[in-house]
């Protein structure tokens, strides 16, 4: 009870500390509120049409990135299905054989470096594509980007579109407050403001701002690219590994796939920090296409092909087809059944697999 107890204690310990830096972001932008339109609008603004523009515009701007920052934090991550999860039956089967037999229909294209499929010994489940182990969260997260400390949550696929638009509105906000606080800023050094506590504000706001802005500009453009490129960050460090070898590219579809599989087909939803992302998480298209040597040969006599792909011979991949590279409307989910499955191949069928285990 007492190693428990104390165990209990330190997660809860960690809980409040991981917090911190949350509460550092809160204090900074309720400090900017206070800063910018009470001290700066309110005070030291005369003009009256160039107040009611500059609040009205801000308070676009804030609603906008507090909207998407708390759909940052508080939007669970997604993790594997539970139907996933490795269970031992009295069949006198081995770890290996259980794996092979749950792996053998689901579409999973990547691999551990050493060619085996990528399983989880903490979750004890099959790693989907995309999806790696959180050691912050404990738990294997769907499509993870990267853990962030400064929402206290992992990005993945059910919060990566609110990631983006928290680094666009935020971004954005600095930018706002930067180019109106300008006049103000060089007012401070020429001796144009009014000898109150408000022209410290305004130098600070204008410090803060214009400090963030390069920082967040950097990130900004950073996940662009990623983005652009249907990478992840973890990707990024280090290249998905398929069959035939790692590949950075693998599953990059075109700019314009790409984006909509963050962002989603409906352009109206594009702004908005409401979840619009295609897919379910767990399973994405790739740009290549392998034939399984596991697999029975096909009706037109590819069994020569099966069997140098079953002595290692690797195949040459093939772009995708139109009806394939629609973001994940053809791909088979998790809880479909064989038939299904092998009806969607249709000669085209998932990477040999070997198994290994991997945390």
């Amino acid at each position: 009870m007492a190693p428990s107890g104390s165990r209990s204690i330190k997660r809860g310990c960690q809980r409040v500390l991981y917090w911190i830096p949350v509460l550092f972001i809160a204090l900074i932008v309720a400090w900017s509120y206070y800063a910018y339109v009470l001290q700066l609008c309110v005070v030291s603004i005369e003009d009256t049409g160039e107040k009611v523009i500059y609040l009205l515009v801000y308070h676009v701007v804030f609603i906008m990135f507090v909207w998407a920052y708390w759909q940052t934090i508080f939007t669970k991550p997604m993790n594997p299905l539970k139907e996933e999860l490795l269970e031992r039956e009295d069949r006198g089967e081995s770890q290996q054989e259980i794996l092979r037999r749950i792996a053998k229909d689901l579409p999973i294209y990547t691999r551990t470096n050493s060619g085996a499929i990528r399983f989880c010994d903490r979750c004890q489940l099959l790693k989907p594509d995309r999806c790696h182990h959180c050691s912050v969260c404990d738990k294997c997260i769907l499509k993870m980007d990267h853990h962030c400390p400064w929402v206290n949550n992992c990005v993945g696929f059910s919060n990566y579109k609110f990631f983006m638009l928290f680094l666009a509105y935020s971004l954005l906000y600095c930018l706002f407050i930067t180019a109106t606080d300008l006049q103000y800023f060089i007012k401070f050094w020429t001796n144009g403001l009014p000898d109150t506590q408000a022209k410290f504000h305004i130098l600070f706001l204008f410090f803060s701002a214009s400090m963030f802005s390069v920082s967040l500009a950097s990130l900004f453009i950073y996940h662009c690219w990623l983005v652009c490129k249907n990478r992840s960050t973890l990707e990024a460090v280090r290249a998905p590994v398929f069959r035939h070898g790692t590949d950075k590219n693998g599953f990059s579809l075109g700019f314009s796939k790409n984006f909509r599989q963050v962002f989603g087909d409906e352009i109206k939803y594009w702004p908005i920090p409401v979840f619009s992302s295609l897919g379910d998480g767990c399973s994405f298209p790739t740009c290549l296409v392998n034939l399984d040597p596991e697999q029975p040969s096909s009706p037109n006599g590819s069994n020569s092909a099966n069997k140098g792909a079953a002595e290692g011979c690797q195949f040459l991949s093939k772009p995708l087809r139109e009806s394939q590279s629609r973001l994940l409307t053809s791909t088979p989910s998790w809880s479909e059944s064989n038939s299904a499955a092998d009806k969607d191949k249709k000669g085209a069928s998932n990477p040999g697999m070997t198994i290994e285990n991997e945390a």
